[in-house]
């Protein structure tokens, strides 16, 4: 589904990511771990198109995608979340998610402004599919109406979650999905992941710092240390890698 191959980004004299490859397996979930400062957020926004590379290729299901803008990366199935909520704040969850699905509408400027016909009718039919695909999905019908503002951190987080899934994605790329969160709050956002994958059979590309999370749900880790890759495989394997393991505990005097 996505293959990455050969990124190296700089900022400057700073080598974000050097010579990173790495391929995400169709229908399966995929993690980008290492320490903070590794490159994992620059490699998501390489692959969403927020960042060109110096050089390689960012290939996504046979397709160069590499000097493509984000939005058309969206319309061709690409959504992502962000390590910040990014939520409109000043909107209720259903906006939110609604906003999330602004590739999918076909609808022209003045049919729109104007609010009828076919734009109203598409509008309406969305409203429905989101609530039936997504709200219901995630389980927050009881808050859809609620300002962003009164949600707790973890409920904003799921919430920013609807907002992908809206978008019907191929590729879902989560950064830092459970940052900041409790157990309990953990616990649910890795049964959401999981039945995203499931029953949506949706590619999933993570980046996280939850080690039991990852360990627990993905198939493949990929591993980067300043710019560098320098472990990819079935999560047992990483585990067991020396290299991983100095990475994080550093190595004995």
């Amino acid at each position: 589904m996505l293959s990455v191959q050969d990124l190296s980004l700089s900022f400057g004299g700073i080598k974000a990511l050097q010579g990173v490859s790495f391929t995400a397996a169709p229908g399966q979930i995929t993690a980008i771990i290492g320490p903070n400062g590794a490159g994992k957020t620059s490699l998501f926004n390489v692959i969403s198109g927020f960042y060109r590379p110096d050089a390689g290729q960012v290939v996504f299901d046979g397709q160069d995608i590499t000097a493509l803008r984000p939005d058309r990366r969206a319309e061709l199935g690409l959504a992502r979340t962000f390590q910040n909520i990014a939520l409109f704040r000043g909107m209720s969850v259903l906006d939110n998610i609604k906003l999330g699905a602004h590739t999918r509408l076909k609808a022209g400027v003045y049919g729109a402004l104007r609010y009828f016909g076919a734009a109203r009718a598409e509008e309406l039919e969305l409203r429905a599919d989101i609530e039936a695909r997504v709200i219901d999905f995630l389980e927050i019908d009881h808050i859809r109406k609620a300002p962003i503002t009164a949600l707790p951190y973890g409920l904003q987080k799921r919430v920013e979650l609807g907002r992908a899934l809206a978008m019907q994605p191929r590729l879902l790329m989560l950064d830092e999905p459970v940052a900041g969160m409790n157990r309990e709050e953990t616990e649910d956002m890795a049964r959401f992941i999981l039945d995203v994958q499931e029953e949506f059979g949706t590619t999933i590309l993570l980046v996280e710092h939850d080690m039991h999370l990852v360990m627990d749900i993905c198939s493949h880790v990929v591993v980067l240390n300043f710019g560098q890759q320098i472990a990819s495989g079935p999560p047992e394997k990483v585990r067991a890698d020396p290299a991983v393991i100095e990475a994080y505990l550093g190595a004995a005097a």
